[in-house]
């Protein structure tokens, strides 16, 4: 295997032959000789690779040359997309593998033929573009071979009428459903069944091995290797499978199904719709009862607030009328009992929530716009995930840009219950003393002070000038970031700045960036979901800004659990748990900065801790090595550099 893959990444190799531009990176080579030799000991690998190594290809030649069942799980839908569709065809055809590969992704991505009926017959809809929606998917469901919602471009991503049309494991009828034998969903999952390759997502992965619900468990037991890419996302995304959530949402859709099933089967009946409307309402007003648009809070919280419980007890009891008249209906068709099933496992989960006492779990409430979630999340999943993953020999294999404090991984392997794990770190092949320059400016405030985000966009406006646009302006909070784009539009036009002002939320991710990217100027304002993932080269970006460090909010209800259990037991959370998580974060948004051998830029962090804090040094030196200074003529010295060089 070893002489093998020394052939397939030689300068002449298969890949090189394959790949336009390719050439050797010894990182790359390493990487895989390291995933050849875990698949070979059916062993466990924590990978680090950073940016530029090409760790993909990395695992996949390996993965691919040996055979066997393999499953990939990414951390986004996006990858998922660019490992089918791309990176797995290339390594396939260069290596001349005779694989067969598949996507398999969870309900929600497939129209539903039953669901979709019943919407076309219900007649009711949130908004008049649900309707012009609703016909496309119906043409769309008649001539798609795969029934993926991301193949129908002319209907949005965040339309109101996909829940409509697509299924849940609550509602899904099963083998019991009459378009059974058409069912998207049941396709895609015998297709995965019989390849060799699986693509999948971390949520698909863990909504499966906990609930048995998406086929996974069924592909598991003969798969010889396991890769997670993205493998940082994986701490969060167990946390929230292996704990339990019950919604308004939930009651509010129960509601719903029940209201066009019984008006497709029990007419007569008129107590069903009534009771369904009693519920929804009961459902909306328990949403009603926070003020906050968005916002998560302790469960004790809840308690001391009479209104929430008084809201949830009458949603608990029109739940039960509903579901005791679900029960005396339920042999009149299969839509109503799968309505009556669901009722009771919903009364199973509100009791379970209310009187979880285990105090290695946290109860806690995460409100939305439309909707309120009762969460109840184990403090720790490192034994749970450790369980998840014994039994049948087989290589694991968890790869990142992002996974350890200074090349240490012991957060991470504490964290998955992977202490026996073995661990590799590769750094970046990029030229980052000379790509690179980090800057943190001086006389900035602490980032709680009065005024902090007013001072680090008085900073940022004089080098957003200097890069000429071509900005990510990184922020930890949604409030910040909506207080800076206003600043940041006084200040650019004091200045005689007109480039293009884009912010998260004024259009889908995929939007932006495309516009960002044509553009070639903009300055584009994001937070949480555009410090990941977001793959920008060459001229567009040259400046990423961070508002601050990414310490997540104490008072979050299940980090203020954890940390209080960690103190308590004698250990530091502040070192243990909360730094590391916000270096991991912070190096996410740091490799937006640097994405290509030939782009060059500048990552500016505001914030004066890096420097101040005895911590600071540990996060920095986490950082890719590149050039730092805190003098902001070292920055326009840069520039003129950069534009020297390019003229």
């Amino acid at each position: 295997m070893i002489a093998d893959l020394q052939h397939f990444f030689a300068d002449s190799g298969p890949l090189a032959g394959a790949i336009p531009g390719y050439r050797l990176r010894p990182q790359q080579l390493e990487m895989a000789l390291a995933v050849a030799r875990a698949i070979e000991n059916h062993g466990l690998l924590i990978a680090e690779a950073g940016t530029g190594t090409g760790k993909t290809f990395a695992y996949l030649v390996p993965a691919l040359s040996k055979g066997g069942k393999v499953i990939v799980s990414t951390g986004t839908k996006t990858l998922q997309d660019q490992l089918y569709n791309r990176d797995i065809p290339m390594v396939r055809n260069a290596l001349r593998a005779p694989v067969t590969v598949a996507l398999l992704k969870g309900r929600a991505n497939y129209v539903c033929h039953y669901h979709l009926e019943r919407a076309k017959n219900d007649g009711r809809f949130l908004n008049r573009d649900d309707v012009v929606y609703l016909a496309r998917i119906e043409s769309y469901a008649k001539t798609s071979k795969t029934g993926d919602r991301s193949g129908l471009a002319e209907v949005p991503e965040d339309a109101t009428v996909w829940p409509q049309v697509t299924s849940t494991r609550e509602n899904c009828l099963g083998g019991d459903c009459p378009n059974y034998k058409d069912c998207f969903v049941m396709e895609a999952r015998k297709q995965a069944m019989e390849a060799d390759v699986v693509v999948v997502n971390h949520h698909l992965f863990f909504a499966d091995v906990v609930l048995r619900d998406e086929g996974v468990a069924e592909l598991l037991p003969a798969c010889n290797t396991m890769i997670f890419d993205e493998a940082h996302q994986l701490p969060e995304t167990a946390s929230l499978f292996f704990g339990e959530s019950v919604s308004s949402s939930q009651l509010v859709e129960l509601a719903r199904d029940t209201r066009i099933e019984a008006a497709a089967s029990a007419k007569d009946n008129a107590a069903l719709p009534e009771a369904s409307a009693a519920l929804e309402k009961s459902a909306r007003d328990l949403r009603l009862q926070f003020r906050e648009e968005s916002g998560r809070q302790p469960y004790s919280a809840a308690q001391d607030n009479p209104a929430f419980v008084s809201a949830l007890d009458l949603a608990v009891t029109k739940l039960t009328d509903l579901t005791a008249l679900l029960e005396s209906q339920a042999d009149r068709s299969e839509g109503l009992q799968n309505c009556w099933t669901r009722g009771m496992e919903l009364l199973g989960d509100l009791a379970r929530w209310e009187e979880e006492e285990d105090r290695a779990w946290v109860r806690w409430i995460e409100i939305f716009g439309g909707s309120v979630h009762l969460n109840a999340t184990p403090l720790s999943i490192a034994d749970i995930f450790r369980r998840q993953i014994s039994g049948n020999p087989r290589a694991w294999i968890f790869t990142s840009a992002t996974l350890s404090v200074q090349g240490n991984f012991s957060h991470y392997q504490r964290e998955m219950g992977l202490a026996d794990a073995a661990t590799a770190f590769w750094e970046s092949p990029f030229d980052y003393e000379h790509q690179a320059l980090l800057y943190v400016p001086e006389g900035l405030p602490e980032p709680n002070s009065e005024g902090y985000t007013r001072k680090a966009v008085e900073a940022a406006l004089p080098v957003i000038e200097a890069a000429e646009g071509r900005t990510f302006f990184l922020f930890t909070s949604l409030r910040a970031m909506r207080e800076a784009r206003e600043l940041l539009e006084t200040g650019m036009k004091k200045m005689g700045m007109d480039y293009p002002l884009l912010m998260q939320g004024e259009g889908s991710r995929t939007e932006l960036l495309e516009r960002f990217r044509k553009l070639g100027n903009a300055v584009l304002l994001g937070s949480q979901s555009f410090w990941e993932g977001v793959d920008v080269r060459g001229e567009a970006l040259s400046l990423v800004i961070i508002d601050r460090l990414p310490f997540a909010p104490p008072d979050d209800p299940v980090l203020a659990a954890r940390i209080e259990t960690i103190n308590a037991e004698g250990r530091n959370a502040f070192m243990e748990y909360q730094l590391p998580q916000a270096v991991i974060t912070l190096k996410q948004g740091a490799g937006r900065l640097i994405r290509d051998e030939n782009d060059r830029g500048v990552l500016m962090i505001c914030d004066p801790r890096l420097i101040t804090k005895h911590y600071g040094k540990r996060i920095w030196r986490s950082l890719p090595p590149m050039r730092r200074t805190r003098d902001a003529a070292d920055v326009l010295d840069f520039y003129r550099q950069i534009a020297g060089a390019t003229a």
